[in-house]
């Protein structure tokens, strides 16, 4: 064979595949270390800045769950109520109609509320959530007993512009006061208008439990009764257990403890010495504090004619003690004296401070 015609000799071609597939074997291993150490500084990167890739916190997405399942309860039925009788839950006379049933029947039997009727939500059903409390709505969507909630319904679409931005309903635990919280909404759109319901299911919270006194009947003319106004501006109702009254005077102490009794939200209730003599106005509930000793009537004097201190108290269930959620003063150094048909009125600036209570010579029972 001549050689120097053919300059080299020929390799065979199964050599030359072979070093491409090394070269590209190399490649893939060369990008694959690269990628690995890649993942490894990014690892080391977030444990150092203590960052997570998603959610991993059982707490966190029990939470998300929970405001997931209220929400889906609440918008996606009728709801249902079951009433007490003889101490126990009366499954029999069950219904759907529970926005028909008053505050304390709610309260006393077990109500889930849901807001929707014919594929629509109900305004009826939006305006009787004032019967219901926040501890008896948590309870009927399936809400742990450690979680608090906060709903809100609100216009956010109309063609009115008186409604645009209306709050239908606005009650509950505020979330500043919880550690934890999560937020499911759905939005209708009906009638023209887009109505969004929102709902924030907290871990733990103080409950928004605040009530107000708003007049004082002390020294009542006519051998009327003694009265106390108590105005409950939440939209959801407030179950009055674990709520008392203490009143001081030089006569001494006196303190009523309510054991029962739901005020529906944003209602006035009159506390009386006698109901069946008592001017209401539009009060929603009366409730008789006479037979209990702590209220008075003609020449019985209750709260201390010459001055005195009422307190109003709420024990929270974590607690012992109760502690002062509204105070009156009359009499002494206050420089508010009542005379005979004279009231106290509140203010509404703060509920603590004397300054706060005015006399009037026109009560106004049930009128706030």
């Amino acid at each position: 064979m001549n050689y120097g015609e053919c300059g080299s000799l020929m390799r065979p071609a199964n050599v030359s595949s072979l070093q491409r597939d090394d070269r590209g074997l190399t490649a893939v291993i060369e990008f694959l270390s690269a990628f690995t150490l890649f993942l490894m500084i990014l690892t080391a990167f977030l444990s150092l800045a203590q960052l997570q890739m998603g959610s991993n916190d059982p707490a966190v997405d029990r939470l998300d769950r929970a405001a997931a399942m209220g929400l889906d309860r609440l918008t996606s039925s009728e709801g249902w109520f079951v009433p007490l009788s003889d101490d126990s839950l009366d499954y029999a006379n069950s219904t759907a109609e529970w926005h028909l049933h008053d505050a304390a029947s709610l309260n006393d039997g077990r109500v889930q509320p849901g807001l929707m009727e014919g594929y629509r939500l109900s305004m009826d059903k939006i305006l009787a959530l004032n019967n219901v409390t926040e501890h008896g709505m948590s309870q009927g969507l399936g809400l742990s007993e450690d979680f608090s909630l906060h709903l809100s319904i609100i216009v956010i679409e109309s063609s009115s512009s008186e409604r645009l931005g209306e709050v239908l309903f606005n009650g509950g635990t505020n979330r500043g006061s919880a550690p934890s919280s999560s937020t499911a909404y759905r939005t209708f759109y009906q009638e023209g208008e887009a109505l969004q319901v929102v709902l924030e299911v907290h871990d733990g919270g103080r409950k928004n439990n605040i009530l107000q006194v708003t007049e004082i009947m002390a020294r009542p003319s006519s051998s009327g009764p003694e009265w106390i106004e108590i105005n409950n501006p939440n939209n959801f109702a407030i179950a009055l257990r674990g709520w008392s009254l203490n009143h001081t005077s030089s006569d001494g102490s006196t303190n009523y403890l309510f054991q029962s009794g739901v005020l529906s939200g944003n209602s006035v209730s009159l506390l009386s010495g006698d109901p069946t003599t008592q001017v209401v106005g539009n009060a929603t509930h009366v409730l008789d504090l006479g037979q209990e000793g702590f209220l008075g009537i003609g020449s019985v004097d209750g709260l201390g004619d010459g001055g005195g201190v009422l307190r109003l108290r709420y024990t929270q269930l974590d607690e012992v003690a109760p502690g002062d959620v509204m105070r009156a003063s009359w009499g002494g150094d206050t420089g508010l004296f009542l005379v005979t048909g004279q009231s106290l009125q509140w203010g509404g600036i703060d509920r603590f401070t004397t300054s706060s209570w005015s006399i009037t010579d026109v009560p106004t029972p049930g009128e706030n």
